[in-house]
């Protein structure tokens, strides 16, 4: 009988036969051991006292994330490939005295068959990242971030480790760290609604931009503003930042437009890094405005540029300095003086004759019949501000991108559960799948994959079909003849055999 339209047909092999569909994945296991991160982890979580270990559990979901998988259920597709399995098998134990080998045995009540967790075994592990007597606290209309419990801070611990690697390896005397949230929208019925009226959840991110990894993060309730206790959040990252590093710059958009912020950054109250630089989006309230309006002449705007094929070419927007002191501070004669500038870009005609005059999501100013778009922004810097500006927009480009590499590339676009330490779990170890990613890129692929995304690294490095054959108590990865995989792989491997091991 015929299956389809095409003259092929789709059967089950009868006997094992060894593939696997993912004959690059055991590269980043190789990473994985350089980095010591299995140990880091479980050092830092112990989570589990019988079973599958802490290093099983994360290092299983780190995987999924690699491999594709944004669901727990998808643990169930990676268990089917036998292959894979065969060789996470082999890894766990390779190195184990007989000893040991037996202790990992008696972790068990029963006989484990199993290479990755079941997926119930993982919604069980997830559940003691959640502290249920909170939840009485989270409330729509409150704003209100649950505390995190020590597992969950033994994922931080574990993501600082990572930073740590990353650093000795490309070392870097400036941290550039960009602040900022995002909305990932659900359906999980005790989830809360965001400004943007859905229910999602809203973390905070704090991106190291030389390192490119996500240094901080903290999951929150999607009615939990982005500036909430944001400075807090700054200082949290920087007790992360690891040696090496001697000044920090600070970028975020209007959020972080607070005072008390602004004035820790500029009058140096961190006792590690003093004085921090930063840019940031400045409210267009109505006191900005008349500023504009009333201290800065038409001749102070001055065009802004960009660059395209090594040319600069101009663009319909603006900048001029705003002399500018908000009343927020202007009581105060010990109050910090900051550098404030003005962008602004011309409208089309938007309103047609008669019709009511449309609100739009922007501020804008009116200046000789033509309006503007308005933006503000504040800084301590005293680079020319073109330059500046390009710089604090480069924010927009690359930590809002990893925001889409989250919740599109990884599993952070699907969260698993209706209990927030679950989730908030399940957001951190999707943290450290997109770091070690970003480790393999920077550190071992070099060259043109830095900048690849997760979809061109699945297709050429991670799914590649392959045969596992054992030989002389070795494990061996066939690929098809000619495949160009093998030589990646082979560098790769090299290059991560040079890196002893590092515990940072």
């Amino acid at each position: 009988m015929s299956q389809g339209v095409l003259g092929f047909k789709y059967e089950e092999e009868k006997h094992d036969t060894g593939m696997t569909g993912l004959a690059g994945l055991p590269v980043y296991l190789d990473l994985m051991k350089a980095m010591g991160l299995q140990e880091k982890i479980g050092h830092h979580l112990q989570v589990k006292q019988r079973g599958w270990t802490d290093a099983q559990m994360v290092s299983s979901l780190i995987l999924l994330n690699l491999s594709g998988g944004d669901c727990v259920e998808d643990l169930s597709t990676v268990q089917k490939d036998e292959g894979f399995c065969k060789i996470l098998r082999r890894v766990e134990q390779q190195g184990m005295r007989r000893a040991e080998r037996r202790a990992v045995e008696r972790r068990w009540r029963k006989e484990r068959w199993r290479s990755v967790p079941s997926p119930s075994a993982v919604f069980r592990y997830l559940s003691a990242f959640h502290d249920a007597d909170q939840e009485m606290n989270r409330k729509e209309g409150k704003a209100f971030i649950p505390v995190p419990n020590e597992h969950l801070r033994g994922l931080a611990k574990v993501n600082q480790a990572m930073a740590a690697f990353m650093q000795k390896r490309n070392p870097q005397k400036t941290a550039t760290l960009d602040q900022d949230a995002t909305l990932v929208e659900t359906a999980k019925r005790d989830a809360l609604f965001s400004y943007q009226g859905f229910k999602s959840y809203q973390p905070l991110n704090t991106w190291w931009a030389e390192q490119q990894v996500v240094l901080h993060t903290e999951f929150r309730d999607g009615n939990v503003p982005a500036g909430y206790e944001q400075l807090r959040v700054l200082k949290e990252s920087l007790t992360l930042l690891p040696d090496g590093v001697e000044q920090v710059r600070l970028r975020s958009d209007t959020a972080g437009y607070q005072h008390s912020l602004l004035r820790y950054c500029e009058q140096g109250e961190d006792a590690r890094f003093g004085r921090i630089e930063f840019a940031i989006g400045a409210d267009v309230n109505p006191e900005f405005k008349k500023a504009v309006l009333t201290e800065v002449s038409q001749t102070d705007w001055q065009p802004i540029y960009r660059e395209f094929d090594g040319q600069r070419i101009r663009t319909n927007q603006e900048w001029a300095e705003v002399c500018f002191v908000p009343s927020a501070i202007s009581h105060s004669k010990n109050a910090p003086v900051y550098r404030y500038l003005a962008i602004r870009e011309p409208l089309g005609s938007m309103e047609l004759p008669g019709m009511p005059q449309q609100e739009l999501p922007f501020q804008t100013v009116e200046v000789d019949l033509q309006r503007y778009k308005l933006f503000g922004l504040v800084t301590n810097m005293d680079w020319d501000g073109e330059r500046l500006i390009h710089w604090h927009r480069e924010r927009c480009g690359k930590s809002e991108e990893a925001h889409s590499v989250m919740k599109g590339d990884f599993a952070g676009g699907k969260l698993p559960s209706g209990d927030f330490g679950e989730n908030a779990a399940w957001w951190w170890i999707m943290i450290l799948a997109m770091n070690l990613n970003t480790i393999m890129k920077r550190l071992v692929l070099g060259g043109s994959w830095v900048s690849r995304r997760m979809k061109a690294i699945r297709f050429s490095l991670i799914t590649i079909p392959g045969r596992i054959v054992e030989r002389s108590r070795s494990l061996i990865i066939r690929l098809v003849k000619g495949h160009p995989a093998l030589e990646l792989y082979l560098e790769a491997r090299r290059r991560i055999m040079a890196m002893t091991p590092v515990y940072g």
